[in-house]
Formats: C-alpha cells, structure tokens, sequence
C-alpha cells in the first residue's frame, strides 16, 4: 500500500497544475456525479439521540489529535472565528472523545485541495467527500485504507447503524472491502437542487412561470430588457448561479457528466452522450445572450451571485431548493421581494427532476499513512459523533438556540442568532440521525413573520424538488481503477474545452467541442474502459438498484 501511495502522490504532484485550471462554476462532484448538498443548516440524516449533547462528557486521561477535513463554504463569521476555532471546534475538543484539527478546504476547489494535501503528504487523518468516484480513485492508488476490520474492533454505536442500514453499504463498499462510512441523509438532502424565481417580477411583467427551456430564456431576455425591479436602469441580471447551476442546466436534458448512463443496455459515461451536446449548446446560449452573469466563471465562491440574489438585481437562482439565508438577506433588502420555487423545465428530451441524492451521505475515508492508535480514536470520535454530537453542530444549544416541540421537533429560537452562532457548525456533523418531515419545517423555523414566510416557501420547495424522478440509471459508477483513472484525467481537460465552448463566441461550437471531448476520451483510453464497465455491470448489476430509501 505504501508504494500505492507513493505513485499516487507522483501522479497528483504532476498533474496539480492542470487541476488547478478547473473552473469551480463548471464542475462538480456527487455520490454518482455530483456533490450538490444541501445548503440547509439542518440537513443531515434520525432522531432525537438518546442522552443530550450538552451533558455529554468527555473520556478520562489525555486524548490524541486527529484532523478532519471540513467543506470551507465562507460561512463563518469574523466574530465567531474561522474554520479551525471557534466555539463549536472548542466545543468539540472539550466533548468528544479526540482533540480535533480541523483541515478546510473551499468548497468550489474542494478535490483538488485534498488532492495536492495528499500528494504533499500533509492530508488530514479523515478524508470526506460527497463524490463516491473520488473516493474509489483515493481507494484505487493506495491514499485511503480498508476499515471493516477497525469498525468492527473498535465501534459500538457506528457499527450496530451500519447493521441496521444495510442500504448504505454499497456506497461505502470498494473492491469489496469497506472504504468510507457514512450516515442516511434525511429527506431534505436528498431532495437537493432547485430553482428560484422572483414572482413579483413575473406578476409585473405579466408573465407566466417558465416550463420549459425555451419559455425559460424568454422569461430570462424579458427580466433582462423590461426593467423588472422598477428603477429605470438597465441592471438587472436574469439568471446568477452557486455550485450546483450547471448540473441544474444539464438535468434539463438528462445529462450529468459524472454520471454513466445505460444506453440500449450499454453503459456510456455522461460526458460523451449527444444530450451531453445540446445540455452545453443551451448554457451557451445563456452565456451569449447574456442572460447570465458572465463574470460566475471566476466567481469561485459564488459570493458574486448571491449578492446579486440577496440585493433584488438577479430574477432566477440556480441553486438549491432551501436557501434560508440567501432568502433571508434578499427580503431585509428589498422587503416587496415575492419568491416562488420553480420546477424543472423541460427539453426536447421530456421533463426530468433536479439533481437528487442517493441515501447516502457524505463519505468518511481514512488515511492509509494513520497508524492503528489514531484509527481507534478516529472510530470512537465518529461513534460519539453519530450517537450524540451531531445534534448540536444541526441545532445549537437548547433554550439559547432552540427548545423542542412536542418532545421531538426543535424549533429555532432566534433566527439571527442561530445563523450567526450555529449555522457554519453543520460542517462539522459528517455523521448524523437527523431525519426530518416536510410538514416540520415551519414548526422548527423561528416563529417571526419572516421566519415563517421562508419556511413556508421551503416546505413548497421542497415538495417541487421531490415532485419530478431524477434520472439516475445505475447507483454508483463503476468503482474500477482504469475508470477512477480514466475520469480524474479527462475531466479536467473536457472542463477546459466546455467553457472554451461556453464562453468562446463563435471560436468553438458545441459540435466541435463535443467532437473534441470526445477525441480526448478516445485517447485516453475511453473505448477500453468503456468495456471494462460493461463488465462490471454485468457482474453488478443486482447490487446497482437506484433507490433513496
């Protein structure tokens, strides 16, 4: 394994600066694609844990460090600390039963990031992603170890969820060996993409909600030309992004470029399909006419976009469908701001779902260079973490945070105080229970009138998110190394002739960007592995069952 290792660091070391060209804005991640989470500060996966989080006590003696990575999403803030320290690290150290150092990484560039720690060999002790391809390659070249034998010597309360939730055990299974652990989401993440519109801007344009995509760009040219925010200037944007707009724009024509798709009993990988082709002549098409901000290819963090949303100059957000914070803002600054989910368009392929989640959450993996002593504390923190440290990193502290309804539903004190002092900790709940139900989002909101205006429109979001079946053929993809290998090559390159393709004018089309992606996965070998998943279908395809429960 050590020697895996040492190739792998050498193929990262030597590729890191063609990944680094990788546009955030144009790629993504995913249990079978893509990583589009939640952006719901409570989104997680059961129910209320046995003993309460703030009377947990750590163990006896002194305890050993581990580092974990954690999602940087620019959420923290400045009077909370950073990432690393704050009070919900401290909190933590001072519950958990490890001393824990907290690796972030931005959420736009998140691979690449723990890429180049690995090839530096400076990679936190846990390792997660949302991307179950990116950690079959870290499985494949050596970086990450098999855990069964550690999970079953050293868990208690992990252990005996993963015997009770068999369904989570193809997502962290590789080669046949357990490769990650990871917790069930609940019903609010694995509903995941969406889309908002401004409803007061179709109401006084007279214009109806879009269905599909050409109605969408004619709604989108009219938000552009007409003056919809009334100011009489010409400053409005039609359409602003975060991380998930552009599998948003590629599920309209079922597409996903992470994705493999069964063709006339053949899989073929997202990428090479001819929907593939017309899903990047329609954000082209966007980008020429612009109806979107043009300025998102370098806007890693979105930052750009919401402010664009939050101050009443964007009419549609490609997002997800719980943005409480990104409605929140938008309604303190233009007060009159009417909003309504919109449900996924159609192409001339029919009408497909947003992206939506597999059961599985996030993929915990552990570092092959950690030595036994960490990976029993590393087991233990993860027990402690399921069993009861979740709860506060979702909900803060009770009767300062929130109090519980009805002995199970906790309701948000404060909405303001909860964003400021709790909302960021989700990031650090890689393992939870949480499962929530639609009619619950209102009862756990704040009871304010905003408060109530906002959970009001997440439970219909939610509702629409959940309303059209994502197209998703085969569960996982498959986890083979010539494939891992195969993809963490090409997709770098096919990303840097897609925004050539988007964003060049007339210097590529995208027939000749297709015709180009589609060379460089002939050449990298594309055909070979086309048939060694075949294969593996063929050998799996009773475990490869698509399903969310």
């Amino acid at each position: 394994m050590r020697n895996s290792k040492k190739a792998w660091k050498t193929v990262m070391a030597a590729s890191l600066s063609l990944m680094l060209l990788v546009l955030a804005a144009c790629s993504s991640n995913g249990n079978n694609g893509v990583s589009s989470e939640s952006a719901s500060p409570v989104a997680g996966a059961s129910s209320t844990p046995s003993s309460s989080p703030e009377a947990s006590e750590p163990e006896a003696g002194p305890k050993k460090e581990i580092s974990i990575s954690a999602f940087d999403r620019g959420l923290v803030p400045t009077e909370e600390g950073n990432y690393e320290d704050n009070r919900w690290t401290k909190w933590i150290n001072e519950n958990s039963p490890a001393t824990v150092k907290w690796i972030p990484v931005d959420r736009g560039q998140a691979q690449q990031k723990l890429s180049t720690l690995i090839a530096s060999g400076s990679a936190p002790d846990l390792i997660w992603e949302y991307d179950r391809n990116y950690i079959a390659q870290l499985a494949n070249q050596g970086a990450i170890q098999p855990i069964d034998a550690y999970i079953e010597k050293y868990s208690t309360t992990l252990k005996k969820y993963l015997q009770d939730h068999p369904e989570l055990k193809p997502a962290m299974t590789i080669n046949g060996k357990m490769y990650a652990v990871t917790s069930k989401r609940s019903i609010e993440t694995i509903a995941n993409n969406g889309m908002w519109i401004r409803q007061d801007w179709l109401d006084k344009l007279q214009l109806k909600a879009p269905t599909t995509i050409e109605e969408l760009i004619e709604v989108a040219k009219k938000f552009k030309d007409e003056d919809p925010d009334g100011n009489g200037e010409d400053d409005t944007v039609p359409i602003v992004f975060n991380g998930n707009a552009v599998q948003v724009m590629r599920a309209f024509f079922f597409t996903n470029e992470y994705q493999w798709y069964l063709e006339d009993g053949q899989l073929k990988y997202g990428r090479t399909l001819d929907r593939y082709k017309d899903a990047l002549a329609f954000h082209k098409s966007l980008f020429d006419q612009d109806l979107i901000d043009k300025e998102y290819i370098t806007d890693s963090n979105f930052q750009r976009a919401r402010q664009l949303w939050t101050t009443g100059k964007a009419g549609i957000y490609f997002a997800n469908w719980s943005m409480d914070n990104e409605i929140r803002d938008l309604k303190t600054n233009v007060p009159t701001a009417k909003l309504a989910p919109l449900e996924s368009v159609a192409s001339q392929y029919g009408k497909n779902g947003l992206y939506q989640e597999l059961a599985s959450n996030v993929l915990i993996a552990f570092n092959s260079d950690m030595p036994e002593d960490k990976i029993e504390t590393a087991v233990k923190f993860l027990d402690w973490m399921l069993e009861t440290g979740w709860y506060s990193m979702k909900f803060g502290e009770k009767d300062v945070h929130y109090k519980l309804v009805n002995d199970e539903v906790p309701q948000r004190l404060d909405a303001d105080k909860y964003r400021a002092e709790v909302a960021y900790a989700n990031e650090y709940a890689i393992l939870s229970q949480w499962d929530t139900k639609a009619e619950w989002i209102p009862l756990m909101a704040a009871q304010d009138e905003l408060s109530q205006e906002i959970a009001l429109s997440k439970a219909e979001a939610l509702t629409v998110a959940l309303k059209n079946e994502y197209r998703r053929d085969i569960a996982f993809s498959p986890d083979l190394p010539e494939v891992s290998q195969l993809i963490a090559t090409f997709a770098p390159i096919s990303t840097q002739i897609e925004v050539k393709v988007v964003t060049g004018g007339k210097s590529m089309t995208p027939e000749a960007g297709m015709e180009q992606i589609r060379n460089e996965w002939k050449r990298l070998g594309g055909e070979n592995v086309e048939k060694l998943a075949q294969e593996w279908y063929e050998k799996n395809k009773e475990f490869l069952t698509v399903s969310s429960e």
